[in-house]
Order: C-alpha cells, then sequence, then structure tokens
C-alpha cells in the first residue's frame, strides 16, 4: 500500500481558505509558577492538517506574497476567539497580533472588542501579545489604538523579547502588562551564563516596571528551575505541554513537582568548566583606544597631518576592507620626517613605506591566559608600538603596553574575588551567595568541607606545578559526582574545596569522590615513592618522617531549616563543616559526618565565644 502524498492548497489562496472556514485553532498552556495552575493559553492557527499549509510560518509567508497578512491575522483572531469560546474554561486567551493587524481593526466594525461580545468573552480574560513582526511608526497614535481595549480591561503583551522588535525602548513607552521572553534566551539557561545574564537584568527590569514574564520554550526540568529561582512568574513551552486543539486543563504531575521541587537551581553564573580561562573581553574593553584608521592608499602627509590633528595618538593603524595590515608607530615616523628633504622626498608616498605590516593584533575575544603570554613572549614589540585590536578580524582601536599590564593584571584581581584562579571554581564570594540563596529558600542540604591529607609534604617534595595537578585532579573528581543542577561546588583556597549537595544520594557520591581520588592520585607519584606508598620527608617541627600517599578527606553537616529558621548563617556553617573536615582527617575511611546536636554546641560555643 503506498502512503498518500500530503494535500496540496498551494493553488489556493489565503483568501479561499478564509472564505471556506479551513483555518483551525490549537492552544498551549501558561502556567503560573506561583501554585502550578494554568493562567492562560495562546491560540494558535493552523492552516488544513497535512497540507503544505499547516504551520502559521507557512500560512503566514503565503499570505505576504499574496499581500493579504491583515485579512489572515483578522481571520486567525476569529478562529482563536470562537475555538476558545468553546472549551468553555475560565483561564486567558493570548492573541497575536501585529501592530498594523490592530491599528486596522479599529477601524473596522468586527474589531476585537465586538468579535469578544459575539462570543461571549469578557475583555478581562484577553491578553494581546504584540507579536515580533510589528513596526510601530508613531508609538503615540498605537497608544490611541490600545487605549479602548485597556479601558475594557484587556490586557497588552510584548512577546519574542529580545528579538527582531521587541526592544526596551518598546517596553518603556508601551508599558505592556505582560512581556514574553524569547526562547532564544530560556533554551539551556541552565547551563548558560549569558542568557542567565541576560534574563536576570529582564527580570530586575520588569519589577521595576510592573510587568508580569513570561519565560517561552521551556522544554527541560532544569530550565524550568533556574527560570522559576531567577524570579520569572510564568512558562511556556513543551514541557507544560504541546499546542493542542483540547488543550489539558491541569499541567502533569511531573511538571508540578518540578514547578514544587524544593531543592534550588545553581546559578550558571557561580560555575566554571574546570580548565577553562576568564574572557579577555573586560580586559580588551578596558585597554582599548578609540583611534582613527587610515587606508592603505593613504599617503606619508596624511599620516603627519593625522598626528599633528590628534597629538595623544600613540599610532595609527593601516586597514583593507577594515582589517588592520600595518601599523605606524608615532615616535618613530615623526623622527623620520623631522630629517631634511624627507617630507619632500617621501610626504606623497604610501604611507605603506614606513609602516610596520606585521603589527601584534589581539582579538577581543582572547583570552586572560592568552593575553598573558604575549606579557610573557619574546615578542615585545607592543610595548613601543602598542598593537592592534579587532573584533572578528575587523578593525576595532588600538592598545599601549602599559594598559595591556594594567587590563590584564586587574581582570585577574576581579576575577579571583569570584572564581579561583587555577581550577576556575566559583571562589570565597559566589560560595556564600550560594549559601545565603539556600537558607533564604528553606532548602535542606549537606555542606561537606574537602580537604587533602599529606598534601604539602607533596608539594614540598614534587613541586608546586605537581601540586596544582593534583589540585586540578581534586576539582575534576569532585565536579564529576556533583549533579550540577543541584549540587554546588567551590574551591575556598590551596586544597580546600566546599561541596553544598542538595542530591539525595549525597553520601554515594562523597564516598565515589574519596575512593576515585585515592586511587587516581598514586600516579602522581615516581615509579620509587609508589612502590615505597609515599614520600620521606619533614614535619612542622623538620623531624624527618614518613608520608603516605595524597588522599582526600570529607567532612560533612546536615543543615535543615526548623520552624522555617535556618539554624546557622552561612559563615556559620563553614566554621563547622571545617570541624567536620578535621574529624575526617583523622578517620581511616576520610569522612565523618557531624550529629544535629553536636553540630548545634558547636555554633553556640562559637557565638558564646564572640560575645
Amino acid at each position: 500500500m503506498s502512503l498518500r502524498p500530503p494535500l496540496r492548497f498551494d493553488a489556493i489562496s489565503i483568501v479561499d481558505l478564509i472564505a471556506r472556514s479551513q483555518l483551525s485553532a490549537v492552544f498551549q498552556p501558561i502556567v503560573d509558577f506561583d501554585d502550578g495552575a494554568i493562567l492562560g493559553y495562546e491560540g494558535l492557527i493552523r492552516g488544513p492538517a497535512g497540507s503544505s499549509l499547516e504551520t502559521p510560518f507557512e500560512l503566514f509567508a503565503q499570505a505576504r506574497a499574496e499581500g493579504c497578512v491583515i485579512e489572515l491575522e483578522r481571520a486567525a483572531a476569529r478562529t482563536c476567539i470562537e475555538a476558545f469560546a468553546r472549551l468553555a474554561c475560565g483561564s486567558k486567551l493570548f492573541l497575536n497580533f501585529s501592530a498594523g493587524a490592530l491599528c486596522q481593526f479599529a477601524k473596522a466594525s468586527d474589531d476585537v472588542l465586538t468579535l469578544l461580545r459575539q462570543s461571549g468573552i469578557s475583555p478581562e480574560r484577553i491578553v494581546i501579545e504584540l507579536t515580533e513582526q510589528s513596526t510601530i511608526p508613531d508609538i503615540g497614535s498605537f497608544l490611541l489604538v490600545l487605549a479602548p481595549l485597556r479601558t475594557a480591561g484587556a490586557q497588552f503583551a510584548l512577546d519574542d523579547y529580545g528579538t527582531a522588535n521587541a526592544s526596551m525602548n518598546l517596553w518603556v513607552q508601551l508599558q505592556p502588562d505582560v512581556v514574553k521572553i524569547d526562547r532564544f534566551f530560556i533554551h539551556s539557561i541552565a547551563s548558560d551564563p549569558l542568557k542567565f545574564e541576560a534574563v536576570r537584568a529582564m527580570q530586575h527590569f520588569a519589577r521595576a516596571s510592573g510587568a508580569k514574564l513570561v519565560a517561552e520554550g521551556i522544554e527541560s526540568e532544569a530550565d524550568l528551575i533556574v527560570v522559576r529561582d531567577i524570579g520569572i512568574d510564568c512558562g511556556q513551552g513543551y514541557f507544560f505541554g504541546r499546542p493542542n486543539a483540547q488543550p489539558a486543563r491541569m499541567v502533569t504531575d511531573n511538571a508540578r513537582q518540578a514547578i514544587r521541587a524544593g531543592h534550588i537551581s545553581v546559578f550558571p553564573e557561580a560555575t566554571r568548566t574546570l580548565g577553562g580561562s576568564p574572557s579577555g573581553g573586560m580586559a580588551s574593553m578596558k585597554m582599548l583606544v578609540h583611534a582613527p584608521a587610515l587606508p592603505s592608499d593613504a599617503t606619508n602627509n596624511d599620516v603627519f597631518e593625522l598626528f599633528n590633528r590628534l597629538p595623544d595618538l600613540h599610532a595609527v593603524a593601516v586597514v583593507e576592507h577594515d582589517e588592520p595590515v600595518a601599523l605606524i608607530n608615532r615616535r618613530a615616523f615623526m623622527n623620520r620626517y623631522a630629517r631634511p628633504f624627507h617630507r619632500e622626498l617621501f610626504g606623497k608616498r604610501l604611507c605603506l613605506l614606513f609602516a610596520s605590516e606585521s603589527p601584534l593584533i589581539i582579538e577581543k575575544s582572547m583570552t586572560v591566559e592568552q593575553m598573558a603570554k604575549l606579557l610573557a613572549s619574546d615578542d615585545q614589540r607592543y610595548l613601543a608600538d602598542g598593537f592592534v585590536i579587532t573584533d572578528n578580524g575587523k578593525y576595532v582601536g588600538l592598545g599601549t603596553g602599559e594598559k595591556l599590564v594594567r587590563a590584564v593584571t586587574e581582570v585577574r584581581i576581579e576575577a579571583a574575588r569570584y572564581a579561583n584562579p587555577l581550577t576556575f571554581l566559583p571562589g570565597n564570594i559566589p560560595i556564600s551567595s550560594h549559601i545565603c540563596r539556600l537558607l533564604g529558600n528553606d532548602a535542606g542540604f549537606h555542606a561537606c568541607y574537602v580537604d587533602l591529607n599529606h598534601f604539602k609534604p607533596f608539594n614540598d617534595q614534587y613541586g608546586y606545578w605537581q601540586g596544582d595537578e593534583v589540585l586540578k585532579f581534586a576539582a575534576a573528581v569532585l565536579a564529576d559526582v556533583c549533579d550540577p543542577m543541584r549540587d554546588f561546588l567551590g574551591h575556598v583556597g590551596g586544597d580546600d574545596f566546599l561541596i553544598l549537595f542538595q542530591s539525595d544520594d549525597w553520601l554515594d557520591r562523597v564516598m565515589r569522590a574519596i575512593h576515585v581520588f585515592n586511587e587516581g592520585a598514586r600516579r602522581f607519584y615516581a615509579p620509587d615513592d609508589r612502590l615505597a606508598g609515599g614520600i620521606h620527608s619533614e614535619d612542622r617541627c623538620g623531624n624527618p618522617i614518613f608520608f603516605g600517599f595524597v588522599t582526600m578527606a570529607i567532612g560533612c553537616l546536615h543543615v535543615e531549616p526548623v520552624d522555617g529558621q535556618a539554624p546557622y548563617t552561612s559563615e556559620e556553617i563553614a566554621s563547622v563543616a571545617a570541624v567536620a573536615k578535621r574529624r575526617a582527617k583523622q578517620n581511616a575511611s576520610g569522612f565523618f559526618s557531624l550529629k544535629a546536636d553536636e553540630s548545634v554546641e558547636l555554633v553556640r560555643g562559637q557565638r558564646t565565644q564572640l560575645v
């Protein structure tokens, strides 16, 4: 039996589809994170099922080709309103409109309010979404179009915020009730620091403007929990349900459990990829000198005129098609030009005659470590000539050796406050911040302090380079046993780490880390030391002593809110967990967990000492 080919409506115009009532509506739920209930549904239009015009994209592409987009929008609105009325549910209906369609509707007899009245739907249940295709040449006139709808009780939403025409400018001028964040920013937000920061900035502005935020495109539990913890109000996406003509009236149990999950997310801002490096973007902006460039057909007289006009300019770049091809140092050029008859002889010659055609070029995205290598390289031209800064190969500006040294130093100092420069794991500031989030959300967790036994004599014997390799191995082992969405791993400093576990199987993860590290650390020893089972060194008093292999010790403190109140502060948690770590170092298993009553007594003792 041969499969039937898809129906084709290429020969039928959009107007014919509308006239034949061959459009249908489907609805996708929008969920309120506060109570897990369905706040409303977005109405979406569909063409004939199984045809080449089934999807909205194809429908509107065809409508644009035929010049009847407004007619299609009007028919889509009517179809969605009538279908939603038949569902007889009490939630809100989100309707998509372009600005042009809303303006046309305002002039028509069958405007939005008329369609609602005919279908028996109250305007208070309607949220009008301004689509990304909208361009609004006159905001003032458009606000007059919206006024009757808002007066009747309808709300207004800015759709697909962050792309196309959905901009901060519109947000400020239109003051929408709802802003829908484009799915680009939501997909994989749990692992993307830049998307996370962008959405968090939107949340800050939404709080100031009073708008409710809806995160579009939620497809995973991890993304949902991050969005929830940022403070976003509502969500929409396949995780809650696909568009359907008969949509579910309640969210699934899995979605409800995810919304109400007791654990908090580990924000991607606080995580680092092991072996990674801070971006040089900040450093390049710190050292950037905005300076004009000259084309390759410029003359030496043009260079002389530019240097006279800009006395602080240390050099000038020569570009072809916006790409740097040479660099002319001011001092060398002006000294040469001061020679007798030099201007007369060479003034009209091309500037490349006295230019360095192999300038040092720094790409704006270069990492700080790559910039640091330039400082230590044999090529020290940047000290006298400076260098060129590019963005994807295109000329951006200039830099000087002094600015390079200062920028790299400042970025490294700033990064060290937030991430350990060896492992790039979160440092003390993000560790304290995450503990405060855990305590503020009444999330129970296990604080595990990690230390390495016999690390100092190993470091003394083999040198800090080999010691650093052991620390990076420890960081990799700990990262591997952590659930990146639930468990926070930080590097306190030296051979001290802190894990804030929310995983239920935290103890299995701890014991696995100890076993894997203890077995793997032996490879860092010389063959003879491996056979001997350790190394001969000196204790803190200078006495000779034999030290076994470097091993891992982990002390644990269980933190559980009592009557809705956190029993400890973040500083006390770190301090008491360190006590547990010291006990673990004395334990053959390398693990020790404080009992609840003992940890409380330790905290009371600390507080008494402070008083």
